[in-house]
């Protein structure tokens, strides 16, 4: 089944009796036995999480990644801003749930990175609250052409029957960007809010033993790097030229608090490239920009956040 509702990405979920389901599931114990790393400390705790470092670039809505955050519940986090609610946005959720692999001594997570692609793979985790229910085996394989593949071995029961009370249960990906603003009564106070910009909610009916899914990106804005190609790309997005930035966006990306403060969405109305600039005189652009309406989840990181379904501590490799 192929759904290109996610103007980000096209995603196609195979189904057991398909084929290319087992050919895109990855055989970790197949591979080189010292490129494998089983993580210590996630495969021995609950809600934690660790930074993994990549061996390659791998681009995420346009971005390009270096280090992605593996957390025991089931997903990955790619934001740079590690908080307390990583599991709101900023996703890669082959199947984000409350698992607890200290209950078990079969549950591990583990990782490979052969250069080009990187699995991580959640083995025999079961549920911190119901554990009767089995245990679960599946991975998330990122690629460095920006496909991503999420496999499903061990799924003992029907994704949509677990509980979301004590952690949130997503399956699909989510970009944010983070915008950051002064307190004035407090000096040196910043307060971050998370705005999301992009979901991509897979059916969880459609998870299964022996399931798979593949992600294939679409093209960007940020994929431009002059202002002609940008200006009229024809892929779906309103793509605008920021000279001052040398750089091709929509606007909604990462790099959003940037193109506000440079006065990009104020030179982006004009569409028209500089033949050449030293015979062109550019009026000082006021960088005040009127708030746009588009529907986005805000997510503030000040007090009074719920603490429900935190993880407690955020060790990296080694520690």
């Amino acid at each position: 089944q192929e759904d290109t509702d996610h103007n980000y990405y096209t995603s196609r979920t195979y189904g057991p009796y398909d084929s290319t389901s087992r050919d895109l599931w990855v055989n970790i114990d197949q591979m080189e036995k010292d490129k494998v790393k089983i993580h210590g400390i996630l495969s021995n705790t609950h809600r934690q999480a660790a930074r993994v470092n990549l061996s390659f670039d791998f681009p995420f809505y346009g971005h390009f990644l270096r280090e992605i955050t593996v957390a025991t519940g089931g997903f990955i986090y790619t934001g740079e801003v590690v908080h307390r609610m990583l599991t709101a946005t900023q996703y890669i959720a082959p199947l984000m749930a409350n698992f607890d692999p200290s209950v078990s001594r079969n549950s591990t997570v583990r990782y490979f990175d052969n250069g080009t692609a990187l699995v991580v793979q959640w083995d025999h985790v079961h549920l911190q609250d119901n554990y009767n229910l089995g245990s679960f085996t599946f991975q998330a394989t990122l690629l460095s052409d920006g496909r991503i593949i999420f496999g499903y071995k061990e799924i003992p029961v029907s994704v949509t029957q677990i509980s979301s009370t004590n952690h949130p249960v997503k399956v699909g990906l989510s970009d944010a960007f983070v915008v950051v603003h002064r307190i004035q009564q407090i000096p040196n106070v910043r307060r971050r809010t998370i705005y999301e910009y992009h979901r991509v909610e897979l059916q969880m009916s459609k998870i299964t033993n022996l399931s798979a899914v593949e992600m294939i990106p679409l093209p960007t804005c940020l994929q431009f790097n002059s202002c002609g190609p940008c200006v009229t790309a024809q892929i779906g997005f309103n793509c605008s030229w920021c000279s001052k930035l040398q750089r091709c966006s929509s606007g909604f990306d990462r790099h959003r608090q940037d193109w506000v403060d440079s006065g990009c969405p104020e030179e982006s109305k004009d569409k028209v490239c500089e033949k050449n600039i030293e015979e062109i005189e550019t009026p000082p652009y006021s960088t005040t920009s009127q708030p746009t309406t588009t529907r986005f989840r805000v997510l503030t990181t000040t007090r009074g956040s719920t603490t429900s379904h935190l993880p407690t501590s955020l060790p990296t490799e080694g520690e």
